[in-house]
């Protein structure tokens, strides 16, 4: 191999040693001071990100949208939203960050479009239009066929058919109302849609993650789903409202789909561009979407287990050894603890800044690719809003669920409450919007508390230990590409330990994820801790550590 395709192929697997920053477009910064994010604020704080080590930004949508469910509704797939700017804006942006070493990839909605598509508007208009059978349509049941055609629910809980006069028929969708599927047994719809991705790729975007890439198909013959005994999803189950999801989630053609899907992005490969899939289910199903071990279908695929896994050694070790089985050498698992959907990260911990801590070590230390959410890296909260003044298409739709239960969920069914605005400083608003503009969601309280200006100043503060942990990834090879070993020897029901290897550099990672003191098994050499004070033969209450492991 001469040396220049050794560095050839090592830049086709860049994804591999990737960290990502997520970016919720509305909520980041706002340059034009109408309470909502926007492209060029997201040039103005591109250095921000790069100062912390990120290497690649994945922002939801910000193509042209009615915004009902913020983005997610496409009206217009080749055409960015004026709320965030125009295709000058994002050509810029796209710029700015190569220019900066750095990847961008956006999300790419396939599965469904807005009902004020263009095409679902014809395609609703009558039977027998050029785009009539572009969408899913089935006639209902029972005498005036105004019965839906079988019992199926949407992943957002609601019924998954909608009845349309003009056509005196049932339309399907996967999610919300409002958000028509696409019907991909229908060949123009393929390939339409593979131009759209052809379209972006050609602009020089890096790749998509592929927003619930798990509901692409579903049965054709439409059979019923089966009941279940849980009300809410999990993230191995796809049950809700007490059915599970089997006919139209996770159908074996969209695993073929994700192969085709590939074929398109691999014709773009100076630089290679990547997929990952967003999929709930088991991982020795949905890692099939990854086919032929990551060298056809997708890169990678979200892994929610790590959301919804306690915070505790023996789980975390569980949940790892299960990443290492289903996704092995040459796959890469993917850890995500939180995105746009989920309740913050600080939250889940309980508000504790030294388990936020404790988390990012975790996250940048094992093997896989780590994704931060906006604002994790400096512990936003989650911000309290009562479901009656929900903006979420979710939380307007659930407004008959007493707000008690609501607040007393681990889980957020008002996902405004994640997607509050950027802690810049703190000015009014927290620097994300002119002090005299109003946010388009309430923004922290404790914004004065805690800010990226403040955390900056700070030695000790989540963001720069954040910025610590992502500098050794970056700089050290076993942590960004070597392989995982779990340190069995070491690990108990209060501590967690692996070793990270590359070549004949070894590293010991040890977490003590629990209240009490733990003897530190090896004396050795500290690279990076979560704690700045404490004796060395000692591990305080949830410190983690990097240490050069001896060579035996």
């Amino acid at each position: 191999m001469s040396p220049n395709s050794a560095s050839a192929s090592e830049d086709a697997e860049w994804w591999k040693k990737t960290t990502v920053y997520h970016i919720y477009p509305r909520s980041f910064f706002d340059s034009n001071g109408d309470g909502i994010g926007d492209i060029p604020g997201i040039i103005e704080k591109l250095d921000y990100i790069h100062y912390l080590g990120y290497e690649t930004i994945w922002i939801s949508p910000f193509t042209e949208s009615p915004q009902k469910d913020f983005g997610y509704d496409v009206s217009d797939y080749c055409s960015i939203s004026s709320h965030y700017g125009d295709m000058a804006l994002f050509e810029k942006l796209l710029q700015e960050v190569h220019a900066r070493g750095m990847k961008l990839v956006f999300d790419l909605v396939l599965n469904h479009t807005s009902n004020e598509h263009a095409w679902f508007k014809e395609s609703a208009s009558s039977r027998d239009n050029p785009k009539a059978d572009w969408y899913i349509w089935r006639n209902g049941k029972g005498r005036k066929g105004t019965t839906p055609p079988n019992n199926w629910r949407a992943m957002a809980g609601n019924k998954a058919w909608t009845y349309y006069p003009e056509r005196k028929q049932f339309n399907y969708t996967a999610f919300l109302p409002f958000q028509p599927d696409l019907n991909y047994d229908n060949p123009e719809v393929k390939d339409a849609m593979f131009d759209i991705a052809r379209f972006w790729l050609n602009k020089g975007v890096d790749g998509f993650r592929l927003d619930i890439i798990s509901a692409i198909y579903e049965d054709p013959e439409l059979r019923d789903n089966p009941l279940s005994f849980r009300l809410a999803p999990s993230d191995k189950s796809l049950s809700i409202f007490f059915q599970h999801l089997k006919h139209n989630f996770l159908h074996e053609k969209s695993f073929e789909f994700a192969a085709e899907l590939r074929n398109v992005v691999d014709e773009f490969d100076s630089p290679r561009r990547i997929l990952i899939g967003e999929s709930h289910g088991d991982e020795g199903l949905i890692n099939r979407f990854c086919y032929d071990k990551g060298r056809n279908g997708l890169n990678a695929i979200f892994l929610f287990k790590a959301v919804s896994t306690p915070f505790k050694a023996p789980n975390y070790r569980d949940m790892l050894m299960r990443f290492e089985e289903h996704f092995a050498e040459p796959l890469m698992p993917t850890l995500v603890f939180a995105n746009h959907d989920r309740t913050r990260v600080i939250s889940r911990m309980g508000g504790s800044v030294e388990k936020a801590k404790l988390l990012a070590l975790f996250q940048f230390t094992c093997r896989g690719i780590p994704f931060t959410y906006f604002g994790d890296e400096i512990g936003i909260p989650r911000v309290r809003i009562p479901l009656r003044h929900g903006k979420d298409a979710i939380a307007m739709q659930h407004k008959w669920v007493p707000q008690f239960l609501v607040d007393r969920s681990a889980e957020i069914l008002n996902r405004d409450e994640c997607r509050t605005p950027m802690l810049w400083n703190e000015e009014a608003n927290a620097g994300f919007c002119h002090v005299s503009s109003q946010p388009w969601l309430p923004v922290a309280e404790n914004f004065r508390e805690i800010n990226v200006e403040r955390q900056m100043a700070e030695p000790d503060s989540l963001l720069n230990f954040y910025r610590k942990v992502i500098r050794l990834r970056n700089e050290t090879q076993a942590l960004n590409a070597g392989r995982l070993e779990i340190a069995h020897e070491f690990c108990t029901r209060k501590m967690l330990a692996y070793y990270r290897i590359a070549g004949d550099d070894k590293y010991l990672v040890l977490l003590n994820m629990s209240k009490y003191r733990l003897k530190v098994p090896l004396d050795n050499n500290v690279l990076l801790s979560t704690h700045t004070q404490g004796e060395a033969a000692q591990l305080q209450p949830f410190e983690g550590r990097v240490m050069v492991a001896a060579h035996h």
